[in-house]
């Protein structure tokens, strides 16, 4: 049985991985073994960071609501339960972009929060 090399298909694959590392400096965007290996590594950081963003953005919208919230003495959590004992069904995102782009509008959903929040006992 004669011996096959993997003539073709190996170059194809060298290519793609040279072209991801296309920018890398020094030898991992020479070097077959080296880009491979940062290629990789660079892969697995990009798959983690994608959803450590959403969670940073998260955090960041519930800080804009807090101190929105705090300007309006309420607390950040009491108006989260009111909105959802209103039935409010709007997203952090939205609701920190309405506290800075529209302050009276966000003045009437906190005063429904508040409407539909028990008081604080303590």
């Amino acid at each position: 049985m004669p011996r096959v090399r993997s003539g073709a298909a190996r170059h194809r694959r060298k290519v793609r991985v040279f072209h991801e590392a296309k920018g890398y400096r020094g030898a991992r965007s020479k070097l077959y073994r080296t880009a491979k290996e940062a290629v990789t590594r660079a892969g697995t950081f990009a798959y983690r960071d994608r959803r450590i963003r959403k969670r940073d953005f998260r955090a960041l919208w519930i800080t804009r609501l807090t101190a929105a919230c705090a300007e309006r003495r309420i607390r950040y959590s009491r108006f989260i339960y009111g909105l959802k004992a209103a039935r409010v069904v709007l997203n952090r995102k939205m609701m920190s972009e309405i506290a800075i782009a529209d302050p009276k509008g966000f003045d009437a959903i906190a005063a429904l929060a508040s409407q539909h929040s028990p008081e604080d006992g303590a």
